[in-house]
């Protein structure tokens, strides 16, 4: 028999509040966590706005938070998401074998000094030629070697394993924006094949600088609704323009059902389905007919054992550009036939935009705190149909709904697709 995976603990950092209950109460409020961008001058920018993280620290969750001040937001954001599931969950060194204990994270990189390595390319230009010598002089002289090691994708995962004695396997995937949903999807194959007891698995990114926000524009993906920035995302709605950048951290503590149970765990939900494909076509667009995201919701049913019928809630990649919207609902019709028309989707980057390689465990929490408290939050700012967007969207209220069974799907850059089935936990 394969070994069951439990859901025993969540942390989060958002653009709409930095723990579960915050996050959850503005979320199902409707309430945006987008505005103008703060973290540097975006005044000469096509787009000015984001979902920031605001008013955070990582004191509360983690003593002596000053030995990460060299660390960039993702790893502090990861840092605190993990130290709230790690307490959610009731962990302690005493009731579990470090060995048996890993993580594996979909985090993105950190972030360079970007007004820093700018000045250091300016000082390095000499009669309108780049003087390698003097910008590699200049750069190990002024550049802080911790910063630049913090910055690596890896450094997330160190960081939490070392914060909690996780001595087991450490990984860390970067697909985009699949990433933290196929972290835990690869995380649940590592429980469920012997390897580990408890995975911490997540993700963490903050791409709100002026290199992300430069190379989102350069592909003109980003909405430029800059005036009205809480209208700016509005997943599968006619007149939407584009994406929004979020960031933050999402954390899911997940664990071997009875090892859960011999040591009184409480159960949060259940990961019963996980399906990954490529779409192998282009690295920034989607395949038009949804060829791989359609076999990617196929084979999440087929590893959960589920029929269409039975999913309840769909928690939408709804990135709010014109392609992803149509092609995603597109893939949902031809995955799940008929009934796709019957079972609410909403898309939650309506609300904090889009938090890259952190989306997918954040929209993984959403899923598992809907079937928790029977209420399915709303895809903000649907004002207008799109005849090719069909679906019932939720629009704009969130509603109360049981939901034993919620599918939510993550599609990145380069055409990875994941998709998890995650159910309500009944005894």
């Amino acid at each position: 028999m394969r070994r069951r995976v439990v859901v025993t603990g969540m942390g989060c950092v958002t653009p709409i509040g930095n723990d579960i209950p915050s996050m959850w109460q503005a979320l199902t409020a409707g309430r945006s966590g987008i505005d103008l961008i703060t973290h540097f001058d975006a005044s000469r920018f096509p787009t000015r706005i984001a979902g920031e993280v605001k008013n955070f620290a990582l004191d509360p969750f983690v003593p002596e938070a000053d030995r990460f001040a060299d660390a960039g937001r993702n790893i502090k954001f990861a840092i605190s998401a993990g130290a709230q599931a790690y307490q959610d969950a009731g962990l302690s060194d005493d009731k579990i074998d470090p060995a048996r204990f890993g993580v594996y994270l979909g985090a993105g990189e950190g972030q360079q000094d970007f007004y820093l390595f700018m000045r250091l390319i300016a000082d390095a230009q000499r009669h309108g030629e780049f003087d390698m010598d003097q910008f590699t002089r200049e750069g190990l002289l002024r550049m802080n070697p911790q910063e630049e090691l913090e910055q690596e994708p890896n450094m997330p995962a160190g960081h939490l394993a070392s914060l909690f004695n996780a001595q087991g396997p450490n990984l860390n995937c970067l697909t985009a924006c699949a990433a933290s949903s196929q972290a835990i999807g690869e995380a649940t194959e590592i429980i469920r094949q012997g390897e580990a007891d408890i995975m911490l698995s997540g993700g963490a990114h903050s791409m709100i600088h002026p290199f992300g926000v430069t190379g989102f524009n350069l592909l003109t993906a980003l909405s430029t609704r800059n005036d009205t920035p809480q209208a700016a995302s509005r997943p599968f709605e006619r007149d939407r323009d584009g994406f929004v950048l979020g960031e933050g951290a999402a954390m899911l503590v997940l664990e071997e059902l009875e090892h859960a149970r011999r040591r009184g765990a409480r159960i949060l939900g259940e990961v019963t389905g996980y399906g990954s494909t490529a779409d192998a076509y282009r690295i920034t667009d989607i395949h038009p007919e949804g060829r791989g995201a359609t076999a990617c919701i196929h084979m999440a049913m087929q590893d959960a054992g589920r029929n269409p019928e039975e999913i309840g809630y769909i928690n939408a990649h709804g990135t709010s550009t014109a392609v992803n919207d149509r092609v995603e609902t597109l893939s949902l019709k031809q995955a799940l036939g008929p009934a796709a028309y019957q079972i609410p989707v909403s898309s939650t980057k309506s609300m904090m935009g889009h938090l890259i390689a952190a989306a997918g465990s954040t929209e993984a929490v959403i899923c598992l705190l809907a079937m928790q408290t029977g209420v399915l939050p709303p895809t903000i700012n649907y004002d207008h149909a799109d005849p090719e967007c069909d679906l019932d969207y939720i629009p704009n209220q969130s509603r109360e709904v049981n939901v034993d069974h919620a599918l939510t799907n993550s599609f990145g850059f380069g055409g990875q697709n994941i998709t998890l089935i995650l159910s309500k936990w009944k005894e």
